[in-house]
């Protein structure tokens, strides 16, 4: 949703501190906010003015006309306020339809004046521009403002003006005070467009000899517009409804939304209610709404809410336990039902939100039999038969009653089955498996010639016309024919699914070439990106710069917009600096209002025509389609999208309009072409743009229109069908009926979705349609029968021949698409047991990240679950972590440090200095951890007595590795050694093999004082003690990580941490090139080569 109501604390507050005008605004930052736990000393303290002057008290809770309901203290003192609110705080009270608790106050200093001292503004916005009211008589009384205030409307990106105010609004205001409103006015119009409100009245509107008081305030800004008003918004707060409570589960719910790409919404209506839903797609979940109220629901629906955008299995899961959580609360004695519903998805992964439900409901298996819920699920979309396998599959495992269908059964029918209006199938149709539709019969992989007739169409139409220059301001015509076979596109955005799924549909289509030509992606250089063309790899440009894509294809004309919401605005308006491009796709959602009027503006002037924003697109069969639309390859086949039918259909939703794929592919020949504007209030391009196009179109024989709550654009389809602009059949059905039923304000998925007058709501719509002649069914769920009833009466009268069915050419399925259905199996190519990013959280061998904090298991921990996958003991994390300290450095002198310094000092980078020093570890520096391990624990093992080990490895004339030191001895001991043999002796279950070390150092030390055992030595012996012995390793396991080399991992991770700090020192320390000393090198030449 964009346009969201703010308290009337929160609207003042923003004009207090941002208007700028000369009129002097009075009583600034002058209010105060009384709830339950307000404590009137202490906001006496802060507010010294509550003592000192009369007040006005009243609830800021988006009531309107709160002066007519008495819910305004007027002319009061402190303690009469408290009286005033001791009737009313935390009382329930009915405002119109809905009944609530009135819990907000806000306390404002009382104003005295007279009647004619009263006035009223309002500014909101329209699709045209932003309308300006003026009335010079404000207050309780106002009445129909719409007709009797002046009205000045301030055209998108025109300024308004001081003079322009008081000929067009101030006529009939005290003369004088017009000057003082005009400046007001202004000022309030520039804070509206630059703090992005999109309504905001002022009534009253009081203007005395002291100056301008702004008494009762309304507002709304736009949400969306977040990111480029943080600053002066502050953390806004959105009030719920005036009847509906604020539920900490949606504020949960809304804080996954904002952090999600995804879109996630929740509204509870009745928590007590025994139907709740879960719905993928913003139009779906309207319609479900609708057919529950239409079949007696409405008291018994407990939440509205949608989930769309290819979510992941995570944020389904939290989506999911949310919902469960709540309606497995109370019990209800019919029991509940869940309707788990949604349109045909365009590109969500229906297997994996899936599996975010499912792991929901296995978690809440306990309390869903216990409140005795039924599930009914309805689906489409990709890999939707492997979602609703699984979906069954949990029925199965856990009794829980869960009736599963897919997109042979129309979208609404479970809501009549789970409210006892439709009989249960017993055993309903099993869908086709999406691998079935790719493969064609025909074992040839040529391209069949198409037999199928196209519906005629004359050449100017197929070519578009021409779109001719004109002065800047004024409209240009734009094309009747916006795709054709031939038609070429550039594709804003690395999307490579999308891309590759519109060349499949272009194959599958016949067409000659693909239908994208490049792609501009400014994040990287120019390339080219590898796609599929069939069976052969094709590779399509990427630039970097849009001006060079344009003169590099000159004959593009459509651009596909995926950028984000932040850059969507900036390159549209660059795109229409380009006279070649006629169509502009912009597939984001979440674009500000007011950028989204100025993109409109552009467009009309330069005769562009614009499909979105927040669409999924748009498709001709046959010859293009946008993104994502359509859906996958399957769906494309399944809803015979391949080739042209006879009927052209525009909605909003982009789910729903793949839904009407499937309704008018399975009662007709087939859509001829669909387009989905978008969701949002002010959507490029409206719906008798494209029905006006579809009358002109020979090829189109009739037409589907599913419009929405909100808006008026459907009102101009009547006037067209009255006036005879369009003649052919015409069905539409508005969904969102339900809204008049409920109590409360909803705002549904899409940001347009709500009513803001009585003919915009769409019970009004609907029998406006039905009475200029449209044919209207009585509910969605009809929907279907009335296009097939209208499609044979035109096919008895001859007006369409069906044409005979050819099957579109063989198209491979991607590999990883056959892998994510299961049908193919492949070695991979690496095996890793240790970690797992794929899922919302990062597992370290098998224990989420948070735990691995939470536990505070600290580094050594962590290098236990990497590297030997347990989880050690607490002394053995100890025991690596000190390992590693005494490890870390042993000065600039020993050949690693040194390789470090001088290439630190040879000017190389971090990661090559490190390199340079780590290479030099070996058997002769610090590598000699696994071979200390390997010799002792041989020795010990074999049963030798230190004395023989020693006298054999003497034998043998081999070094007894970790044994011996160039500086320390047994005079001059090292304390690193004395440190980790104490804490090992005394915290190991056992120290067997360090004990032997220590005997071995008893003889050797005999000998010769500095033969210690080193730390290399100790670390070694005590590390194979410490496997072997803290119950966490078997036998074999301990001396496996022995054999592999785990050991030399400890001394390489500790000195990496010294050879940093030695390439830091040396670059700190600004040291230049080193070059070694001539007096520090003996050389030593061949004699006859001497001079």
């Amino acid at each position: 949703m964009s346009a969201k109501a703010i308290s009337e604390q929160t609207g003042k507050e923003y004009l207090y501190k941002f208007i700028c005008t000369s009129a002097p605004v009075q009583n600034r930052f002058r209010y105060a906010n009384v709830t339950t736990q307000t404590d009137f000393q202490r906001l006496a303290l802060e507010h010294p003015w509550l003592l000192t002057e009369r007040l006005v008290v009243k609830p800021d809770q988006l009531i309107k006309r709160r002066g007519k309901l008495g819910l305004v203290g007027v002319n009061l003192d402190l303690n009469g306020v408290k009286e005033w609110l001791k009737p009313r705080l935390m009382k329930e009270t009915m405002v119109g339809k809905a009944k609530g608790v009135l819990k907000n106050f806000l306390i404002e200093p009382f104003v005295p004046h007279l009647q004619e001292e009263e006035f009223y503004v309002c500014i909101y916005a329209a699709r045209e521009g932003d309308y300006v009211l003026f009335h010079h008589e404000g207050g309780v009384d106002v009445g129909d403002v719409d007709s009797k205030a002046q009205k000045l409307l301030i055209g998108v990106d025109e300024k308004i003006s001081e003079d322009q105010v008081k000929k067009e609004l101030l006529a009939k205001a005290p003369s004088d005070k017009k000057a003082i409103l005009a400046s007001f006015i202004v000022g309030l119009f520039n804070l509206y467009e630059d703090l992005f409100f999109t309504y905001l009245e002022i009534n009253p509107l009081v203007v005395t000899k002291d100056g301008v008081y702004v008494l009762d305030m309304a507002a709304k800004i736009d949400a969306t517009a977040d990111y480029i008003c943080k600053s002066k918004w502050g953390d806004v707060e959105f009030p719920p409804p005036f009847g509906r409570e604020a539920y900490p589960e949606e504020a949960y719910i809304a804080d996954l939304d904002a952090k999600s790409g995804a879109s996630l919404k929740l509204t509870l209506l009745n928590p007590l209610g025994r139907i709740w839903t879960m719905v993928a797609g913003g139009g779906a979940s309207v319609v479900y709404s609708d057919t529950i109220c239409d079949l007696g629901g409405v008291n018994e629906l407990a939440n509205y809410g949608e989930y769309s955008g290819a979510p992941s299995e995570q944020q389904t899961y939290d989506y999911a336990k949310t919902i469960l959580s709540l309606m497995t609360r109370d019990k209800h004695p019919d029991g509940k039902v869940l309707i788990i519903g949604g349109s045909i998805a365009n590109f969500t992964n229906v297997a994996a939100t899936f599996k975010g439900i499912v792991r929901a409901i296995k978690d809440y298996q306990g309390p869903l039999k216990e409140h005795e819920v039924t599930i009914f699920v309805r689906r489409g979309g990709p890999n939707y038969q492997e979602g609703l396998r699984v979906m069954g599959e949990v029925g199965k495992t856990t009794g829980i009653p869960i009736h599963v269908f897919g997109t042979e059964t129309h979208m609404t029918a479970i809501v009549g089955m789970a409210l006892g209006h439709r009989p249960i199938p017993n055993q309903p149709p099993v869908a086709a498996h999406t691998a079935n539709f790719l493969l064609n019969s025909s074992s040839s992989t040529l391209t069949p010639t198409s037999r199928r007739k196209a519906p005629s169409e004359n050449k100017a139409n197929v070519e578009g016309s021409p779109v001719k220059k004109v002065k800047t301001g004024v409209p240009v015509a734009k094309a009747s024919t916006l795709f054709t076979k031939h038609t070429k596109a550039l594709v804003w955005g690395m999307q490579t699914r999308a891309v590759q799924g519109m060349l499949d549909f272009d194959y599958v289509c016949s067409r000659d070439e693909p239908s994208v030509s490049a792609l501009i992606y400014p994040f990287t250089g120019d390339h080219k990106q590898k796609f599929y063309w069939g069976h052969k790899e094709i590779l399509i440009p990427v630039y970097k710069n849009m001006s060079d894509a344009m003169k590099k294809h000159p004959d593009v004309d459509v651009l596909i917009s995926f950028a984000s919401l932040r850059s969507a605005f900036e390159s549209t308006m660059e795109t229409m600096q380009y006279p070649q491009i006629r169509t502009i796709a912009i597939i984001a959602e979440g674009i500000p209002e007011a950028h989204t009027r100025k993109i409109i503006k552009a467009a009309d002037e330069k005769g562009v025509t614009l499909i979105g924003p927040a669409t999924v697109g748009g498709i001709k069969p046959g010859c293009f389609k946008i993104g994502n639309t359509g859906g996958m390859l399957d769906n494309i086949l399944a809803s015979k999208l391949y080739r042209p039918g006879s009927v052209a259909y525009v909605s909003r939703s982009g789910g729903m309009s793949n839904e009407l794929n499937n309704i008018i592919s399975r009662t007709t020949d087939g859509v001829f072409e669909g387009v989905a504007i978008g969701g949002d209030r002010y959507p490029g391009s409206v719906f008798t743009d494209h029905v006006l196009r579809y009358q002109d179109t020979p090829g189109v024989k009739m037409i589907v229109v599913l419009g929405e709550i909100g808006g008026t654009e459907e009102y101009k389809i009547c006037q067209a069908i009255k006036q005879g602009r369009i003649t052919k059949p015409v069905v539409c059905w508005c969904i969102g009926t339900c809204a008049t039923m409920f109590s409360s304000e909803v705002q549904f998925g899409h940001a347009g979705a709500c009513a803001n007058q009585a003919s915009e709501t769409a019970v009004a719509k609907n029998k406006a349609l039905k009475e200029a002649g449209a044919y209207v069914p009585k509910s969605f769920d009809e929907l279907g029968e009335v296009i097939k009833s209208v499609y044979d009466d035109l096919v008895s009268k001859g007006v369409i021949q069906p044409a005979e069915e050819v099957p579109p050419p063989t198209v491979p399925m991607d590999y990883s698409w056959a892998r994510e259905l299961g049908l193919i199996r492949k070695p991979a190519s690496f095996m890793t047991s240790i970690c797992d990013e794929r899922g919302q959280e990062l597992l370290y061998a098998g224990m989420p990240i948070t735990e691995v904090f939470k536990s505070e298991i600290g580094l050594g921990g962590t290098l236990g679950l990497l590297w030997f996958q347990r989880r050690l003991p607490k002394y053995a994390c100890q025991f690596i972590e000190m390992c590693l300290m005494v490890t870390a450095d042993h000065g600039p002198a020993v050949s690693g440090a040194h390789n470090t310094i001088v290439c630190a000092r040879a000017g190389k980078d971090l990661i090559s200095s490190l390199t340079s020093g780590l290479l030099t570890i070996g058997d002769r520096f610090g590598g000699a951890l696994d071979a200390a391990a390997k010799q002792f624990s041989h020795a010990f093992d074999s049963g030798m007595l230190p004395m023989e080990f020693v006298n054999k490895m003497k034998k043998d004339g081999k070094l007894i590795m970790g044994i011996g030191h160039r500086v320390k001895s047994i005079n001059n001991p090292d304390m690193r050694v004395q440190i980790l043999k104490d804490f090992a002796r005394q915290n190991f279950p056992s120290s067997q093999l360090l004990d032997y070390a220590l005997e071995v150092e008893k003889i050797t030390t005999s000998k010769k004082p500095n033969l210690i055992l080193n730390v290399d030595g100790l670390i070694g012996v005590a590390f194979v003690d410490l496997l072997r012995t803290c119950g966490g390793f078997t036998r074999d396991e301990a001396d496996e990580f022995v054999e592999i080399g785990a050991l030399n991992g400890i001394f390489v991770l500790g000195r990496s941490m010294g050879f940093i700090g030695h390439y830091l020192d040396q670059k700190r320390l600004k040291q230049g090139l080193y070059r070694h000393p001539w007096d520090d090198i003996s050389y030593v030449l061949p004699e006859h080569m001497s001079i």
